[in-house]
């Protein structure tokens, strides 16, 4: 099986974990989501890491889950239980070190939920973000209902759900969605000295405002992922996040039952075909 991942070093303690499949935009299909799921875990465990950057290749961050392969039967695995890996990978993780998001074109959807995810999002110039799933009916189910409003407000997140729109990558650095800008083609190197200020702090009290600063805002500290008593994944969401994402998948779920019976998805395949 090719890997649907490319892990590399460009200086001590930065890890870059991009998306390698420039050919589909680096949609995420059922083995990509395990690949960046099994990816995090090892930063996280790993002492050498002090920071990572989520980036995807070929111009692209993520256009979201693979809906060719969900058609084909290979999608995303759909588990309720907030123990496992989420269907696009590692959002259901809580670590304890930072995750820089690097965006080139397009973060939609499922790409989206994924640079939420992140702690930091630098995003080039020329970037488009959205839930563009709203347009097909497609839920969000790996916490961009969660994050989101927790990242930009209630107000501001509520229109980009409700109407699907695309925005440029200098309006979400305006409503704070996006930290940082870069000029095209130079989101990953912006991300990089981002991550060189971060591992020259002092460790211990970065991470411990960090985790407090997750408390406060998602009812949940990285260090809380340690207690689960359930033998799983000891990186998981524990205390408010995890239950508010827990109810977010389960309404996801009637979603996609819904989308499944009326062919939408198919329809969009081909509708998407005939134009290529």
């Amino acid at each position: 099986m090719p890997e649907r991942i490319r892990i590399t070093s460009p200086a001590p303690s930065i890890l870059v974990i991009a998306i390698d499949r420039a050919h589909k935009r680096n949609a995420v299909d059922r083995d990509t989501a395990t690949e960046l799921h099994r990816a995090f875990v090892d930063f996280a465990s790993d002492d050498q890491w002090k920071v990572a950057i989520l980036t995807g290749s070929g111009g692209s961050f993520c256009a979201g889950a693979d809906l060719g392969a969900i058609q084909a039967g290979r999608g995303n695995v759909l588990d309720p239980d907030m123990d496992t890996m989420g269907p696009m990978g590692p959002t259901r993780l809580s670590l304890r070190k930072p995750v820089i998001a690097a965006i080139e074109g397009y973060a939609v959807a499922g790409g989206l939920e994924l640079a939420c995810w992140c702690d930091i999002r630098v995003a080039a110039a020329d970037a488009r973000l959205g839930v563009l799933c709203r347009l097909r009916g497609v839920p969000l189910i790996d916490g961009g209902t969660v994050r989101l409003p927790a990242l930009i407000g209630v107000s501001r997140a509520m229109d980009l759900v409700l109407t699907g729109r695309l925005i440029t990558a200098k309006e979400a650095h305006e409503m704070g969605l996006v930290s940082h800008l870069s000029a095209p083609g130079a989101a990953l190197d912006r991300a990089i000295e981002l991550a060189h200020q971060l591992i020259a702090h002092p460790q211990t009290c970065m991470l411990n405002d960090r985790a407090s600063l997750l408390a406060s805002s998602l009812g949940h500290c990285p260090e809380d992922a340690g207690t689960t008593t359930t033998g799983a994944n000891e990186h998981n969401v524990q205390g408010r996040l995890r239950a508010d994402m827990a109810r977010e998948f389960e309404l996801g779920l009637h979603s996609l039952a819904a989308l499944q019976s009326q062919g939408q998805i198919q329809a969009f395949l081909e509708k998407r075909g005939a134009k290529m």
